[in-house]
């Protein structure tokens, strides 16, 4: 839809149609993807754990984050990329790269090789960031949180679809789900190529906007007091997370013996749980009690799980209290997350909305680098393995993290900083 339609939509025409074409298909490409990369989470560090590669949790901790890394570096590339040729090209191009870098996990029989085909995925990875742009040009501005609310569901359900799946596929073999993931990818890239229409206008290819550097722009954002604050609580909230994400799989499979298979439908429960409380609760609970108050409640009940999780074993407390710590978790995430993005979507000027919330998820994708890359450390003992005492170092640090991050949330809403 062009912008004077959208005029006319905004004085007095008719109501714009909210599902076009263009915003299904886009939809369905991010749901796809999607399951592909929730396929992946459960699996990797269990699959890195076995033969023939024998990883150490060290090891796993940078197979895991040095996705994230590469995402963080070229995710801005990607953006620059998709501003100066076009969203489709950009889109299609991430996917077919996604695509490679699961057949190379999934066919390498060396560490190394799955350190590759993690770089090549990380380095294509930005799509996620390209398909909010290509959200972004096909809505109007009183339709763009619908159309992100859209995104976000697609996200939920790829995570709960991919777990599942994985769990289901790593009973033929713990390396089955990547070469499912690489397949569904590469059908993906090949239908959007011949299916998705360019969202972005050929004017707006010949004036691309000025991006500046990350870095540069997560320092700049400390001007600001209240959005430092914010962005502090959101950046240790994603690295607490991200440490728990990592050291799952290994939690798992130590202390309860899990497979592959038995963390797919753990990691399926979480994001079930996630749909039901963003979904639902959410939007609930933050007309009654606001977003400060969420963000408290919500970074306590991570606190609290994260403290209580290692205690859970076979003997003491079993798979109910394996599920009720991780249930608990997630509720705690699904509160405080998106609490924080909207306030910093308050306290950002109008015209500032796109780049505050840029630079607040520069700061998440690198808290999902810098999570694993500690965990991977405090999960390792002197005999490269894991064992009780680095179970509780590592899920206890997640908790401190998390309990700064609580610290820091009440100190924001006592100040009353908050635009109402």
């Amino acid at each position: 839809m062009d912008q004077q339609t959208a005029g006319e939509n905004k004085n007095g025409g008719d109501p714009e149609k909210f599902f076009t074409a263009p915003l299904i298909i886009i939809f369905i490409t991010v749901f796809i993807d999607l399951i592909g990369f929730g396929m992946v989470i459960p699996i990797l560090p269990f699959y890195a754990n076995t033969a023939p590669f024998h990883a150490s949790p060290v090891e796993i901790g940078f197979l895991v984050s040095i996705y994230s890394w590469m995402q963080f570096f070229f995710s801005p590339v990607l953006g620059k990329l998709s501003d100066r040729y076009g969203r489709r090209p950009v889109l299609f191009v991430s996917l077919l790269g996604s695509a490679v870098g699961y057949f190379v996990i999934g066919l390498a029989g060396t560490l190394m090789m799955v350190f590759i085909g993690r770089v090549i995925g990380g380095i294509t990875g930005g799509n996620i960031s390209t398909a909010q742009a290509y959200i972004a040009d096909v809505t109007t501005k009183e339709n763009r949180a619908k159309g992100m609310g859209l995104f976000g569901a697609a996200f939920g359900l790829g995570f709960i679809f991919g777990p599942a799946l994985a769990g289901i596929l790593s009973k033929y073999g713990v390396h089955v789900p990547f070469y499912c993931a690489a397949v569904l990818s590469a059908v993906n890239a090949v239908a959007l190529f011949f299916i998705l229409p360019e969202s972005l206008k050929p004017s707006a290819m010949e004036h691309p906007p000025e991006r500046k550097n990350r870095f540069v722009e997560l320092v700049t954002s400390f001007a600001d007091p209240r959005f430092s604050i914010i962005n502090l609580v959101y950046f240790l909230l994603v690295t607490a997370f991200s440490i728990m994400t990592y050291s799952f799989v290994l939690y798992t499979a130590f202390r309860f013996g899990y497979t592959a298979e038995q963390n797919g439908y753990l990691f399926a429960f979480v994001g079930l749980i996630s749909i039901i409380a963003q979904g639902v609760l959410f939007g609930i609970f933050v007309k009654r009690f606001g977003e400060s108050k969420l963000i408290i409640s919500g970074s306590l009940l991570m606190v609290a799980s994260l403290f209580a999780i290692p205690f859970v074993g076979p003997l003491y407390g079993g798979l109910i209290g394996l599920l009720t710590g991780t249930a608990v978790m997630t509720l705690g995430n699904a509160f405080a997350s998106p609490s924080l993005t909207s306030l910093t979507s308050k306290i950002a000027e109008e015209h500032e909305q796109g780049r505050s919330l840029g630079v607040m998820q520069s700061g998440a994708s690198l808290a999902r680098a810098v999570g694993p890359t500690i965990g991977g450390f405090l999960l390792n003992n002197r005999m490269n393995a894991i064992d009780n005492y680095t179970v509780f170092r590592t899920f206890w640090t997640a908790a401190g993290i998390m309990f700064l991050a609580f610290l820091m949330a009440i100190y924001f809403a006592w100040t009353g900083q908050t635009k109402e």
